[in-house]
């Protein structure tokens, strides 16, 4: 017997789930709304019961984050997802609309394949197989290597809840020998629909470059501006909660402070107390030295990892109530990493003289890096919102919020989602929080309710020429004159053209006098 390598196996592995997902879901196709969101939340339901046990695995297979907040996360993806999506009409009649006849069928895509980051390894994992489910889909996952462990029992913990629940094996599955050449396999699989990508930049573009179509999440790098209008002390509070949430491996979470001039000094003294330490230039520098790799890419023994632990590493002392590193910076560029995405506790510090400077220096961010992702406003000014929100190039535009909870709707009321798509000017397909409706095709049904000829313009077509009309005609004489709506009898008085209303009934109705009517302006055009 020939023993195949290891490329070949995980290739063959990830064919046999794509085939066994298939049919699955040709299955799962016929199910009525009803058994799809009894599936949906006993998914919900039991991912949520193990939100505890499988965000301590996480935390300690890949080191990032912590496990209480990580907690968090997963019953966001569980609980607070179902909670969204559970009354959505995602399969059959979705919409009818009796007045002007037209009807939404909605359409499974039919097989999904999900990648998975090591960020957020199993609330992915539970939020996507929701989100798949309920839009009437099959879904077959690509762990990351770091997090195989915790993203495989999160995998078996929604395929077994599926299943208990009505659902054909193989609906939900993983691939289990994690190759580059079996993740390969899955995207270009012409039996895979959609891919819904969700990890390192590199990857995201190896999706779309699949050819199979993609949406995906891109890389963050949201500004976060205090204007002079804002309640500081709660503007600070949000930025910092934001930051360390789980370690700040939350893509929308803040990536850089900008303020005015004229508070300052007030910003600052409310930072150090709320845990902040200013780093000098010799301790920005070398952090700035380990937060990237030498090709520019994000260092990844600084993801998830404390502002102490960094310090360490970083090699300088900070005080133990240390929660946020802060470089004070001036320029913005690809090579200074506080200008970048960062996934730890780190930020950039830009101080500018008024709110229309800062708004010069929030383009100048997000050109450098977070195109269509997320930006977030401390304020109380409603026209600063506005302009803010009419000129940015973002997606998610926060008020008042910590940006990695506001982000993903979990204090805010947009879509709650772990995928947050950049548009076309973030380089994807979608600009939404990724969720159910993004999962299917909607048919539309249209009945026909107007004629081609009325469709024509009345300027497309020849004038009719005007006609001369006899005394009997007069254009100070009424239609509704004529003796034929007063009398039974009929009157032509000697105009042919109203030969017509021989035929006419002679009791009068509504419909009667719409027939005459209709009949002498039909003469009258001749």
């Amino acid at each position: 017997m020939i023993e195949l390598d290891t490329d070949l196996l995980s290739r063959q592995n990830a064919r046999e789930r794509v085939r066994n997902a298939k049919k699955a879901q040709a299955i799962f196709a016929t199910f009525s709304q009803q058994q799809i969101d009894a599936i949906v939340k006993n998914v919900a339901q039991e991912a949520a019961h193990h939100a505890e046990s499988l965000a301590k695995m996480a935390a300690e297979e890949t080191g990032f984050g912590n496990w209480q907040d990580k907690v968090l996360k997963n019953r966001f993806a569980s609980l607070r997802v179902y909670d969204a999506i559970k009354d959505m009409k995602t399969v059959g009649i979705i919409h009818d609309d009796q007045e002007k006849k037209v009807m939404d069928v909605g359409v499974p895509l039919g097989v999904i394949c999900a990648l998975v980051p090591s960020t957020n390894p199993t609330s992915t994992v539970i939020y996507k197989t929701l989100i798949a489910l309920k839009a009437g889909n099959a879904i077959i996952f690509s762990p990351h290597p770091g997090a195989r462990q915790c993203s495989w029992k999160a995998i078996e913990i929604v395929k077994r809840a599926a299943e208990a629940a009505g659902a054909p094996a193989g609906i939900v599955d993983g691939i289990t020998e994690l190759t580059l050449e079996a993740t390969s396999e899955l995207m270009h699989s012409k039996d895979v629909s959609l891919i819904l990508a969700t990890g390192g930049e590199g990857m995201v573009r190896a999706a779309y470059a699949s050819g199979t179509p993609t949406i995906s999440g891109g890389p963050g790098n949201g500004p976060a501006f205090i204007e002079r209008s804002a309640d500081i002390h709660h503007a600070v509070k949000d930025i910092i909660t934001s930051k360390t949430f789980d370690n700040g491996v939350i893509c929308a979470s803040e990536q850089s402070i900008i303020v005015e001039r004229c508070i300052y000094d007030e910003v600052h003294r409310e930072l150090e107390a709320q845990g902040a330490y200013f780093m000098n230039e010799s301790e920005a520098a070398k952090m700035a030295a380990l937060l990237l790799r030498p090709n520019g890419a994000i260092n990844p023994k600084t993801v998830g990892k404390t502002a102490l632990y960094l310090s360490q590493m970083a090699g300088f002392c900070v005080p133990a109530s240390t929660r946020v590193l802060i470089a004070e910076q001036t320029t913005v560029a690809h090579s200074n990493p506080y200008s970048r995405e960062k996934l730890c506790p780190v930020l950039g510090l830009y101080v500018e003289e008024d709110w229309k400077a800062a708004c010069h220096r929030v383009m100048e961010l997000l050109t450098n890096e977070g195109l269509g992702h997320t930006l977030v406003i401390h304020t109380r000014n409603q026209d600063v919102i506005r302009q803010f929100c009419l000129e940015k190039p973002v997606n998610r535009i926060l008020i008042n919020t910590p940006a990695a909870l506001g982000g993903i709707g979990a204090t805010t009321n947009i879509t709650p989602a772990l995928t947050l798509g950049c548009g076309a000017v973030g380089g994807g397909s979608s600009s939404d929080n990724v969720g159910p409706m993004n999962l299917i095709n909607i048919r539309r049904v249209g009945y026909g309710v107007r004629s081609i000829d009325e469709l024509r313009a009345p300027g497309s077509r020849a004038e009719p020429q005007p006609c001369i009309t006899t005394p009997a005609a007069s254009a100070h004489r009424s239609i509704l004159d004529d003796a034929r709506f007063t009398s039974a009898a009929p009157a032509t008085h000697g105009d042919d053209r109203f030969a017509a209303s021989a035929s006419v009934e002679d009791e009068i109705s509504e419909q009667n006098v719409e027939r005459v009517i209709r009949q002498v302006l039909e003469r009258l055009g001749k």
